[in-house]
Formats: C-alpha cells, sequence, structure tokens
C-alpha cells in the first residue's frame, strides 16, 4: 500500500492527457523499449508515475532531433543502470549534440539558399524581368531552376 505522501499513480488516459500523446502513442513508446519502469496493477493496468510525464517529453524531443529509435533505446537501457551508466549517458548525448548541431549547419546553408532563391524570385516578381544572376544556377545546366 503506497504511503500517505506517494503521488498517486496515473493511469494511461491520465498520462495521455497530461503529456499530449495518445494512449496509442505512448503504448508504441513502451512497446519500443523507450518507457522505463511501468507498474501494473492487480487488473493488469499500467500505472504510470508523475516522472514518466517528462520522460515521455524527453523522447519526443530526443526524436525531434533526429534520434533514431535504437538509440533511444540504448539510451534508456543505460538509465535504467542507475548512476553507473551517467558517463556513458552523457558521452551518448554529446555525441547526439554534435550530430544535431551539424545538422542544424546543414539546415542554417539549405535556409540561406532558399532564401537567396525566393530574393531572386521576389525580384523578377517585382520587376518583370529575370534578373540577371541566379544565385541557386543549377551545375547541370540542362536543369531548369
Amino acid at each position: 500500500m503506497p504511503a500517505r505522501d506517494d503521488p498517486p499513480l496515473l493511469l494511461i488516459g491520465a498520462l495521455a492527457a497530461r503529456c499530449g500523446k495518445s494512449v496509442h502513442a505512448i503504448r508504441w513508446y513502451e512497446a519500443q523499449g523507450l518507457v522505463p519502469g511501468v507498474a501494473r496493477d492487480a487488473g493488469g493496468r499500467r500505472r504510470y508515475r508523475e516522472q514518466h510525464v517528462a520522460w515521455l517529453e524527453l523522447m519526443e524531443r530526443l526524436r525531434t532531433t533526429g534520434m533514431s529509435i535504437a538509440e533511444m533505446r540504448r539510451y534508456t537501457e543505460l538509465v535504467t543502470q542507475g548512476r553507473k551508466s551517467l558517463a556513458a549517458r552523457r558521452d551518448m548525448l554529446a555525441a547526439h549534440r554534435a550530430d544535431v548541431l551539424a545538422t542544424i549547419s546543414r539546415w542554417q546553408e539549405a535556409l540561406t539558399a532558399l532564401d537567396q532563391k525566393l530574393d531572386f524570385y521576389d525580384d523578377w516578381i517585382a520587376t518583370g524581368h529575370r534578373p540577371a544572376r541566379d544565385p541557386l544556377k543549377p551545375l547541370n545546366p540542362g536543369i531548369k531552376p
């Protein structure tokens, strides 16, 4: 029996409402091995703790950054190992951070190219004449921008 000051356990519907995910999505995350420490009550219903709200938010953020499900699963496994895996978790997230920064750099280059192309079209529309220089002229002259 839980102590009086233990926070109440959440059923999956309540967890879904708290973290803005569907019940189906939460079950998917759990099936992928991405939700550690899920208890079940006597009736077999999943019972979640408050920490699961923050955990699912972290999983969503990692997924948004492009971390693979396999990497997320590995990170989750490390977390379940406790303090002995702190350095490994930190190293894993540092490596992923470097990947995210590289992706941001590539996206920034792509965004600059899009901005240049938009400026090209804005000039063309404003003047009614094709600008003399297309900043993104293709290397293959057979391809029309």
